[in-house]
C-alpha cells in the first residue's frame, strides 16, 4: 500500500484548546511560525453565544468526518484535521476540510458576532479538540462566550503552564485542498435561494440513506427546493446527500439558503446566512472525488500573462481584506485575465481563498511553506519537463485554425489542439475526464511551449 506524500511540520501548542466556564471564555490553542508584537489577532466576545456554538461544532463536524476514505486510515488522517483561522479587520473566518477532502467548510463571523478588538492580523492553525467540543455542547444563549485567537498561543487557564508539542505529517492532499477550492469556487453562480425555515424543511425532507451512487440533482419547487433524478435547468448536481446533514441543525435559525454550481465540475456550494454571520459548505460533485486533486489552476500556472502583475496583487494582501479581479484591472491598467492569473498564483501559495458570497478574493496565509507549487502539482512538472526535453513540436496549421501540436511522451505520441477557448489531447487522461479536472500535462506542455519566445 503506498504511503501519500506528506510535509513534515511541526506545531508547539502552549496550552490545550478548551472552554472555560469559571470565566466564560472560550480560549484556542493555536499555532503560527511567525512572532507577534502581541500574543493574540483578536481578543472580544461572542453576541450570540449559542449559535457561535453551534456553528463551530458544525465545522468541527465536517473536518471530524469521513465521507470516502478506507476506515483503517482514518485515525491518521483525524489527527492531521486541525482547521485554520483568518483574523481580518473586521471578520474572523474560520476554514477546514472533511478527512477525505470531499467537503469544505468555512464559518464568518461578521462584524456584527464580535464585540471585542482587533491586535492584528493573520491566519493560524488551532488545536480544535473532543473535550473543546463537548464544552460547547453545553453552551447557553445566558452564557457570555469570549474568544482570543492568538498569534502564538492560546492559553488555557487550566493547563496554564503547559506547553504541547505536536509533530504532524501534514498530507499535500489536504494543503492542495486549499488550491483547488478557491479555483473551483471564482466560477460558482448562484442558482437557488430560499428563506431559512423552507431551507429547514428542505434539509429534514431528504433520504436518510447513503446516495454515492445515485446521480441527484437539487431543483426549485415553488418556495423550496426538492430532489430530483432528472437535470432541469438551474438544477444543482450533489453526490452524496448525506453530505447536506451537517446544515440540518443550523437552518431554522437562518435567514436563507443560498446554493451555488459549477458548470465546469458539478460541485455546489451551499451557504446559510444569519444576522451577523455566515456558514458555507462547498461538496465536490461526487462522495469519492476530493477536491485536492483536479489540477483546477494548472492552466493559470503554466501561462505567464501575470507575471508583472503578480507583485502588484500581492502587494494588496497587506492591506486590503477583499479582492475583486475586475478593481484590480482598472486600477493596475492591465487586463481581468492577468490579475486572474496572478491571483490564481496567490492561491497555489495558500496566500488568497475565495467568497462566493462577494464574488472576491480574501487574503490568508498558511502556515506551511508554499513555495514549492510545482511539488503540489506533478501533472505541472511533468509538462514542464515534457518541454524541456524537446518532446514538443507544432504542426503546421492554416491561420485562423487551432493550433496544433505533437507531444512524445513515454514513446507515444499525442496531438493537442488547441484554440482560445478549447484544448483537446488524444491521450487516455483526456479522453475519460477531459478538463473537469483540469487540463492533462500535454495540453499544459503545448501551452507552455507557446509561451516559449520559439513557440510560435
Amino acid at each position: 500500500m503506498s504511503v501519500a506524500t506528506s510535509l513534515e511540520y511541526s506545531y508547539r501548542y502552549r496550552h490545550l484548546s478548551q472552554l472555560e466556564p469559571a470565566r466564560q471564555r472560550l480560549r484556542l490553542a493555536t499555532f503560527t511560525p511567525v512572532d507577534g508584537s502581541h500574543p493574540y489577532f483578536f481578543v472580544g466576545e461572542l453576541q450570540q453565544p449559542r449559535r457561535a456554538a453551534d456553528l463551530l461544532r458544525a465545522l468541527f463536524q465536517v473536518v471530524q468526518s469521513r465521507f470516502h476514505v478506507p476506515a483503517a486510515m482514518l485515525g491518521r488522517i483525524l489527527a492531521q484535521a486541525d482547521p485554520v483561522v483568518t483574523c481580518h479587520q473586521d471578520t474572523l473566518r474560520w476554514e477546514g476540510f472533511s478527512a477525505c477532502c470531499g467537503a469544505y467548510a468555512r464559518l464568518d463571523w461578521l462584524p456584527d458576532a464580535l464585540r471585542g478588538q482587533t491586535l492584528g492580523r493573520g491566519t493560524t492553525n488551532i488545536d480544535f479538540n473532543a473535550p473543546l467540543l463537548a464544552a460547547l455542547a453545553a453552551v447557553h444563549q445566558s452564557d457570555r462566550l469570549s474568544v482570543s485567537v492568538g498569534s502564538q498561543q492560546v492559553e488555557v487557564t487550566r493547563n496554564e503552564d503547559s506547553v504541547i508539542e505536536k509533530r504532524v505529517a501534514l498530507p499535500l492532499r489536504w494543503l492542495k485542498g486549499f488550491v483547488e477550492v478557491q479555483a473551483c469556487l471564482s466560477r460558482m453562480l448562484l442558482r437557488h435561494e430560499i428563506p431559512g425555515l423552507d431551507a429547514s424543511r428542505f434539509l429534514r425532507s431528504l433520504p436518510r440513506m447513503k446516495t454515492n451512487r445515485r446521480e441527484t440533482f437539487v431543483i426549485a419547487s415553488g418556495r423550496s427546493l426538492r430532489i430530483s433524478q432528472v437535470a432541469q435547468s438551474q438544477a444543482v448536481r450533489v453526490g452524496g446527500l448525506e453530505r447536506l446533514r451537517v446544515l440540518e441543525p443550523l437552518a431554522a435559525d437562518a435567514l436563507q439558503l443560498r446554493v451555488y454550481g459549477d458548470d465546469l465540475t458539478g460541485a455546489s456550494v451551499w451557504e446559510l446566512e444569519f444576522d451577523d454571520s455566515r456558514f458555507q459548505l462547498a461538496i465536490s460533485p461526487e462522495v469519492w472525488r476530493g477536491f485536492s486533486g483536479e489540477g483546477q489552476v494548472l492552466d493559470s500556472l503554466a501561462t505567464s500573462p501575470w507575471d508583472d502583475t503578480l507583485p502588484l496583487v500581492k502587494a494588496q494582501l497587506k492591506w486590503q481584506t477583499s479582492l475583486r479581479p475586475e478593481d484590480l484591472a482598472a486600477r493596475f491598467r492591465t487586463s481581468e485575465e492577468a490579475v486572474r492569473g496572478a491571483l490564481a498564483v496567490l492561491g497555489s501559495q495558500g496566500l488568497v481563498g475565495y467568497d462566493v458570497r462577494t464574488a472576491s478574493y480574501f487574503p490568508r496565509e498558511l502556515p506551511f511553506d508554499f513555495s514549492k507549487v510545482e511539488k503540489l502539482h506533478p501533472r505541472l512538472k511533468d509538462a514542464r519537463q515534457l518541454v524541456a526535453e524537446r518532446c514538443v513540436a507544432r504542426a503546421a496549421t492554416a491561420p485562423g485554425k487551432p493550433l496544433e501540436f505533437w507531444i512524445r511522451s513515454r514513446g507515444i505520441e499525442h496531438r493537442v489542439m488547441l484554440s482560445a477557448d478549447h484544448a483537446a489531447c488524444t491521450c487516455p487522461w483526456f479522453s475519460k475526464h477531459g478538463t473537469a479536472r483540469g487540463p492533462c500535462k500535454h495540453i499544459l506542455a503545448a501551452q507552455i511551449f507557446t509561451e516559449e519566445p520559439d513557440g510560435e
